[in-house]
């Protein structure tokens, strides 16, 4: 598998980055990042050092830090950074703008790290993985969750129904997914990127129409 993907996808930016926002703030979406952070989460040691890369709009970052967390996010846009933090006022929360495959953090500087539907857009997997496995304490372990690329438009419309979303920006949601879908990973190339990185291996889980990555320092 080649280390270095050969479609670049464009950073969201300005009011594509706020249209995306919006979208993700609605009542059942910020109700899903709050089951997602206690599974997730669950057996953690409050106070933990989180790294959340590509946290976006920084609404499950905000629900880490509600639960007692110490959490960082790391995004490459800049738009999606100014959102974050207007999300997180009031918070423990440090934003950063930057690129996780050259992450601007110390070695083992986290106790967990997470990132959520942005993986597939990475243009170098292996070494984004390298970097999450450097800035990992010692028994520290990542959550990769993402698109699958084996769901199906049916999987895609079932995930769509449940985000109540209006009919425009639904049908909107829903060709998004479609394309996204096309850059995500299958299991077993998941499994060959992490053989291929610092980490060595990996376990995944299948979930809805994501996958679940876990990798342990």
């Amino acid at each position: 598998m080649e280390t270095t993907r050969k479609h670049k996808v464009p950073e969201m930016e300005g009011r594509q980055a706020r249209w995306y926002a919006k979208n993700r703030g609605t009542a059942a979406q910020l109700a899903q990042y709050r089951r997602q952070a206690a599974e997730v989460t669950a057996g953690w040691p409050e106070g933990a050092e989180v790294l959340e890369v590509a946290p976006g709009p920084g609404f499950f970052a905000i629900e880490l830090a509600k639960r007692g967390f110490r959490v960082t996010g790391l995004d490459i846009s800049h738009t999606m950074v100014e959102i974050a933090r207007e999300n997180g006022a009031g918070l423990d929360i440090d934003f950063k703008q930057g690129d996780v495959t050259h992450a601007p953090f110390a070695a083992e500087s986290f106790d967990f790290l997470v990132c959520q539907a942005a993986f597939k857009n990475f243009r170098q997997p292996v070494a984004a993985l390298n970097e999450m496995h450097r800035v990992l304490r010692p028994g520290g372990f990542a959550v990769i969750q993402d698109l699958n690329h084996a769901a199906t438009a049916a999987d895609i419309d079932r995930e769509v129904a449940g985000m109540n979303l209006g009919a425009v920006s639904g049908f909107t949601v829903r060709r998004t997914l479609g394309w996204l879908r096309r850059r995500a990973f299958t299991r077993e190339q998941f499994e060959a990127l992490a053989t291929e990185s610092a980490f060595g291996a990996c376990s995944v889980t299948a979930d809805g129409i994501g996958l679940e990555i876990r990798l342990t320092r």
